[in-house]
C-alpha cells in the first residue's frame, strides 16, 4: 500500500496558516486602505483620482514600469544566457553584480543614477551633448526601474536554460536548423513562460518603486512626477483620504494588470506541455 511523505501533515491546519498569514500581512493591510478612501463622497473620489496631475503620474509610472520591464526581458535573457552557457573569469562577480539591486538600499541607487546621468556626470555629459537628458525626465525614470527590475528576469530565467540541456541545440544544429530556428523554435517556447514570470515581477516592482526614482526624475508635476511621490505628497499635506484613493486606483490596476499576465503565463504554459516531444 502507498503511502504519502508530507513534510508539512495536516493540508486543513497548512491551510489555514496560510490564510491567516496572507490575512494578517496582505488582506486587512488592504483593506484598511479600502476603507479610508470610502470616507470619500463618490463625487470627491472621481475629481481626486482623474485630477490632471493625477492622470499624469499614472501615464508616467506604467509607461515607463512597462518599458523597464520590456528592456529587462530582452538583456535579461541575454545576460541569463551568458551566466548559463560559457564559463569565464569573473563569472562569479557577475552573478553577484546581478543581485546587487537586490540588497542595495534603492535611495542609494537613486543618487547614484542621478549622479552619473546628471549634465555633469561620466555618463551624463556625453548624452547631453548629444541632445539626450536622461536625469531629470521620464527617461531617467525608466532608467532607474530598468536597473532595480534586472535580477527578477535574470533569476526567472537562469534555472530555466540550466534545465535545457545543450545537446537540444546540437541536434537541432544536426537536423540542419539555422541559430535563428533553434532560438525561434526551440529555446525561446521552452523559456517563454520564464520570461512572462521575470517580466511580471519586473513590472509589479516598477510600478511600487519610490527611493531610486525620486532623485533621478526630479519630482516635476505633470512631467516627472510618479504615483509614489504623488502619494507621499498628499500625506505630506495631510489629504490622507486622497493618497489612500489614489493608492486603491494602482492598486486595482496593479492587481488587473498582474492577473492578466498570469493567465497569459499559464496559456503559455499549457501551450507549452501539450506540444508533441515536451
Amino acid at each position: 500500500m502507498a503511502t504519502s511523505h508530507r513534510v508539512l501533515p495536516g493540508f486543513r491546519l497548512s491551510l489555514g496558516f496560510t490564510w491567516a498569514y496572507v490575512g494578517l500581512l496582505v488582506l486587512i493591510p488592504l483593506s484598511s486602505l479600502v476603507l479610508k478612501t470610502v470616507s470619500l463622497s463618490w463625487g470627491q473620489f472621481w475629481d481626486t483620482v482623474t485630477a490632471p496631475r493625477a492622470l499624469a503620474a499614472y501615464q508616467l509610472s506604467f509607461l515607463a514600469s512597462f518599458a523597464a520591464a520590456l528592456v529587462n526581458v530582452v538583456f535579461g535573457l541575454l545576460v541569463a544566457w551568458v551566466l548559463v552557457r560559457y564559463r569565464f573569469p569573473g563569472r562569479s562577480l557577475v552573478e553577484a553584480l546581478v543581485d546587487l539591486p537586490f540588497a542595495l538600499p534603492t535611495a542609494v541607487a537613486g543618487l547614484t543614477l542621478t549622479t552619473l546621468f546628471s549634465a555633469r556626470g561620466w555618463y551624463g555629459q556625453h548624452l547631453e551633448a548629444l541632445g539626450l537628458r536622461v536625469a531629470y525626465s521620464g527617461l531617467g525614470v525608466a532608467v532607474a526601474l530598468t536597473f532595480i527590475g534586472l535580477p527578477f528576469v535574470v533569476r526567472t530565467v537562469q534555472p530555466v536554460l540550466e534545465a535545457i540541456d545543450a545537446d537540444v541545440e546540437e541536434a537541432a544544429a544536426t537536423l540542419g536548423a539555422t541559430p535563428w530556428q533553434t532560438f525561434t523554435r526551440v529555446l525561446f517556447p521552452a523559456v517563454l513562460p520564464a520570461l512572462l514570470s521575470g517580466f511580471t515581477l519586473a513590472f509589479a516592482r516598477a510600478l511600487g518603486e519610490y527611493g531610486s526614482v525620486v532623485f533621478i526624475s526630479g519630482n516635476m508635476p505633470m512631467r516627472t512626477e510618479i504615483v509614489p511621490l504623488l502619494i507621499v505628497t498628499k500625506l505630506e499635506q495631510y489629504d490622507y483620504a486622497g493618497a489612500t484613493a489614489i493608492a486603491v486606483v494602482m492598486l486595482l490596476a496593479s492587481f488587473l494588470l498582474l492577473l492578466a499576465v498570469n493567465l497569459l503565463q499559464r496559456w503559455s504554459q499549457r501551450r507549452l506541455e501539450s506540444r508533441p516531444g515536451t
